[in-house]
């Protein structure tokens, strides 16, 4: 990279998973989308925003099809092609599958961008893939005016053992695997406010694959999982309560919190997409009285490549997260539970 070239940063309008359509725009957008139609062997489409498609193969294969990409969230290139490949390979470990290979998507400045720089992207994004044990298998690329980045990521999973969000029940209880606070470190860097510990951590939480998540295919009492990104906490809680067809009680404070996010947060640090995913769902979410801002504000924060949300029965909760954190999840809580009633969530 040439001292030249601009940051990374400093050409997108947004970054990470906080580029996400506002979920009040994107819900408008879909209402208008026809069915997919009655096929047989779509087990998993469009109807409660899962985390990927899953088509039934055989008896005893589903492929599990996805898609994510976005724009620079930080501003070395093998980060950000990192962070990009390890957040849409989460979305096929949230459905219980195991990776096979991905495609690239690539939109890239060429004017503006080195062939070093954006080779470095790549290469980032590579390396993730090659942890997962999966080749990048091919992909397309366009001459963008802002630089993105992601994969196609396809999976296998046994179509018995297929994760949704949508299969919570009374009783249980929620595990998130990761801290909160990636959108705020983000915005932090955006503003040159973070500090080398500050990237550290944002670098690690977002570069931490969810392969947890293949391996809780076909466990007793999982019954739910997604993964939590560019909605918040409260966005992909209330999914799976709405397809579920529960409640989602959160326990305020509980999630672990990453170093400095509650500092910055005091500071007044936050990303747009925080506001703009409470605008489009706070009228479905019950808060506490006298709630503070930087409280919610927490709690709808945009998760790069964040950690797996688990709905699990009560009385396997313990071991799982014993499981979790010996599995190099340190930061995984017990965050709340699912009750009776109407498909939203309730902070308590």
């Amino acid at each position: 990279m040439t001292t030249l070239e601009p940051r990374l940063t400093s050409l997108a309008h947004g970054g990470g998973c906080g580029c996400k359509l506002a979920p009040a725009v994107l819900r408008d957008i879909l209402k208008g989308m026809p069915l997919a139609g009655p096929f047989a062997d779509l087990m998993v489409g469009t109807e409660t925003s899962d985390d990927a498609a899953v088509w039934r193969l055989n008896d005893q294969q589903a492929l599990v099809a996805t898609t994510d990409f976005f724009m620079p969230v930080v501003d070395d290139p093998f980060d950000f092609g990192r962070i990009a490949a390890t957040n849409a390979l989460s979305d096929v470990y949230a459905m219980g599958a195991t990776p096979i290979f991905a495609l690239a998507l690539v939109g890239m400045p060429v004017a503006t961008l080195s062939v070093e720089t954006i080779g470095r992207i790549l290469q980032g994004g590579t390396s993730v893939c090659a942890t997962a044990g999966v080749p990048v298998a091919g992909g397309h690329s366009i001459d963008s005016v802002e630089p993105i980045y992601g994969l196609v990521a396809l999976g296998l999973v046994h179509p018995d053992q297929v994760l949704t969000n949508r299969g919570a029940r009374a009783g249980d209880v929620l595990i998130l695997t990761k801290a909160l606070g990636v959108g705020v470190l983000s915005a932090a860097f955006k503003q040159a406010r973070l500090g080398e510990a500050g990237y550290a951590a944002l670098i690690g939480s977002t570069t931490q694959l969810n392969t947890l998540g293949a391996r809780l295919a076909g466990r007793t009492g999982v019954h739910a999982v997604t993964d939590v990104t560019g909605f918040g906490l409260l966005g992909h809680a209330l999914e799976m309560a709405r397809g579920s067809g529960l409640t989602v009680e959160l326990t305020q404070g509980a999630a672990a919190v990453l170093p400095g996010v509650e500092t910055l947060l005091s500071e007044g640090v936050r990303t747009g997409a925080s506001t703009r995913n409470w605008a489009g769902y706070g009228e479905d979410v019950d808060l506490p009285a006298g709630l503070a801002d930087a409280a919610r504000d927490l709690l709808t924060d945009p998760q790069t490549s964040g950690g797996l949300l688990i709905a699990v029965a009560a009385d396997q909760a313990r071991a799982l997260l014993a499981e979790a954190r010996a599995d190099g999840f340190d930061q995984s809580r017990i965050v709340g539970r699912l009750v009776e009633g109407p498909g939203r969530v309730r902070v308590v």
